[in-house]
């Protein structure tokens, strides 16, 4: 540990941990914080400085095999447990993670940029989870059916799946790992669970505290490491039956095909894409605030993100100059800076993107009205941008940005709007503004998205059945129907003549 500790005093910033214990750089299998078999290891780093936090890690396909094999040995045990004994532990991991918040958010910033405060409020996003599944846990119950055969009693039983394997985003590091994680767990099943390279210190912190809640060796397992071979052999493995994924369409189809096989059950919650409608009779103020929140919160690297802002033509100039204001003015700079709001972008590729979009926008006749740039703050920052009169064809209407760039267009009328806001493969939240009772009921059934967020941003959390339709995902995350994935329904009719 003193060599360990010793590494990342290279970092300053880690010296501000209360409990060093938190930061981990061995992957978690079995009960045992472990090492590659060589020895090797890969870089975490601040993308706001470049300096490197942690050498994590790097485990191989076998030791996911290994993981799995002691996922499945623990899986009877945990899954035979009552459900009182189960959510105890739960509500344990729970505490100890809102003990921890500060720690917790500090870590996040560090590896994943976005400002301390967001960094605050995923911390307690991720407890929210752990602590409604502690209680979903007592309820996973039988259910009865009227018989329709005579002599007979019919009953239906929800039974823990198995090994659950997951793989989660660099861009909510906890609150991804314990949205799926504390439901898989809920439930009975076993976990193998697959840290982003990029942001793997969170999950590492989670599976200390989960180790000191008393969890059982086995029941929770964190992998780190390079994605292919480690979710590849989670994928291959007949005894892991199920795979829940967070990420974009591209990498969730092709663990789609990985997983077809073995017949695994499939949660993935993918690209966003999403439309934001304002009307001519929406209050101008409020408007402009809900699509400063919805474009801008974690960078714009947000599967929630508005990526295209339609405005109806009466409000459209008006909009365009005080939603430009607004962001001109928004704060650049490293997220543990007090009041910053938009941190860093993850890598360079996704800066690239960013630039790729403006100018193919600009050729297509786009103006900026704002940013446009890398920002002086350093090389992963992209200033906030802002485009209008953005033609149809340009590929930021296509393509996820995943950064703070926004795109505005003018419409006429709600059937034009909802046929560009539908005008996309993905499906996940649409937002819509606006005072007209009749239009909200008329579109939230027209707009072909798994949410819809009405006058407000703010709409997900743990009661809510997260997730969306067409290329955006199958099933849903958060709420009792979070249970769904990891469970497996079995009908039992018994003889009472």
């Amino acid at each position: 540990m003193t060599a360990q500790l010793s590494r990342l005093d290279r970092h300053d910033a880690v010296g501000r941990l209360s409990d060093r214990r938190l930061l981990r750089e061995l992957a978690y299998v079995g009960g045992r914080w472990t090492a590659a078999p060589d020895g090797a290891t890969f870089a975490v780093t601040d993308p706001a400085s470049g300096r490197t936090l942690a050498q994590v890690a790097a485990l191989d396909a076998t030791q996911a095999t290994a993981a799995v094999t002691a996922a499945a040995a623990a899986f009877p045990a945990w899954s035979a447990r009552l459900p009182q004994d189960r959510a105890a532990r739960l509500r344990d991991w729970f505490d100890r993670i809102t003990a921890a918040r500060e720690d917790l958010a500090l870590l996040m910033t560090l590896e994943q940029g976005k400002p301390l405060a967001e960094s605050r409020g995923e911390i307690d996003y991720a407890a929210s989870f752990v602590e409604w599944y502690a209680e979903e846990a007592k309820r996973v119950g039988v259910e009865s059916i009227a018989s329709h055969l005579p002599g007979a009693e019919m009953l239906l039983r929800r039974e823990a799946l198995g090994v659950v394997g997951m793989a989660t985003p660099w861009n909510f590091p906890s609150a991804m790992l314990t949205r799926k994680a504390a439901a898989a767990l809920a439930a009975g099943c076993t976990v193998v669970a697959h840290a982003s390279s990029e942001t793997p210190l969170s999950a590492l912190a989670l599976a200390e505290l989960a180790e000191r809640a008393g969890i059982p060796a086995g029941v929770f397992n964190v992998l780190t490491g390079d994605p292919e071979p480690l979710v590849g052999a989670l994928c291959d493995d007949a005894r892991v039956r199920a795979m829940s994924f967070t990420g974009s369409t591209e990498i969730g189809s092709r663990i789609a095909a990985r997983c077809a096989p073995t017949m695994k059950r499939l949660a993935m919650e993918l690209g966003g894409h999403a439309p934001l409608l304002v009307f001519a009779d929406a209050d101008l103020q409020r408007a402009v605030d809900i699509a400063i929140d919805a474009k801008f919160a974690t960078s714009g690297q947000d599967c929630l993100a508005a990526n295209r802002i339609y405005v109806q033509r009466p409000l459209y100039d008006s909009f365009c100059a005080a939603f430009t204001a607004r962001s001109a003015a928004l704060r650049v700079g490293p997220g543990l800076e007090p009041e910053v709001q938009i941190g860093p972008l993850m890598n360079g590729r996704a800066v690239d993107k960013c630039a790729r979009h403006v100018r193919d926008a600009l050729d297509r006749g786009a103006r900026c009205l704002t940013g446009g740039e890398v920002h002086p703050a350093g090389p992963l920052f992209y200033r906030p941008t802002v485009l209008a009169d953005v033609a149809p064809d340009s590929l930021i209407l296509r393509e996820e940005t995943f950064g703070p760039v926004a795109a505005i267009l003018p419409f006429d009328d709600e059937a034009e709007a909802v046929v560009r806001a539908n005008d996309t493969d993905y499906g996940l939240v649409a937002y819509l503004v606006t005072r007209d009772a009749g239009r909200i009921l008329r579109l939230s059934r027209a707009l072909h998205y798994g949410m819809v967020a009405v006058n407000r941003v703010k709409i997900t959390g743990a009661p809510v059945p997260f997730g969306g339709v067409k290329q955006s995902g199958l099933g849903r995350e958060g709420s009792r129907h979070g249970l769904e994935a990891f469970t497996e329904l079995k009908y039992v009719c018994l003889d009472a003549a």
